[in-house]
């Protein structure tokens, strides 16, 4: 990821407040105004998934697991390479629960962002 903007609002459950979070990348590097509290994690596993887990391909239905992994709910907006970034992280089936626990190191460590159920 070469350069990257974007806003991370974090909320544990509907009644707790919103934390919110900045990754900026110039040059493939965590740039001034991250507050991300680690932004070379958060550049690592957004290497490692790629941007595809931002902007999914239709593809063939998948099977989840009907398990509830929390309240927690991430949005995610910004530009990733130029291109626009709105997309929502929950953790309401056994798929949403692998898209969190892959991007943990984004939602910035509060209660339930590294995936623990």
């Amino acid at each position: 990821m070469r350069d990257l903007e974007l806003t991370i609002r974090v909320t544990e459950d509907p009644d707790s407040p919103e934390y919110e979070f900045r990754l900026i990348v110039r040059d493939g590097r965590p740039a001034d105004g991250c507050t991300v509290p680690d932004p070379a994690a958060a550049l690592s596993a957004m290497e490692r998934f790629g941007e595809d887990i931002f902007f999914p391909k239709p593809g063939p239905p998948k099977l989840c697991t009907q398990q509830y992994g929390g309240p927690q709910v991430a949005v995610v907006t910004g530009s990733i390479n130029g291109r626009p970034v709105s997309v929502t992280f929950r953790r309401t089936d056994g798929c949403e629960i692998s898209r969190w626990r892959a991007m943990a190191p984004l939602f910035g460590g509060t209660t339930g962002s590294r995936g623990e159920i």
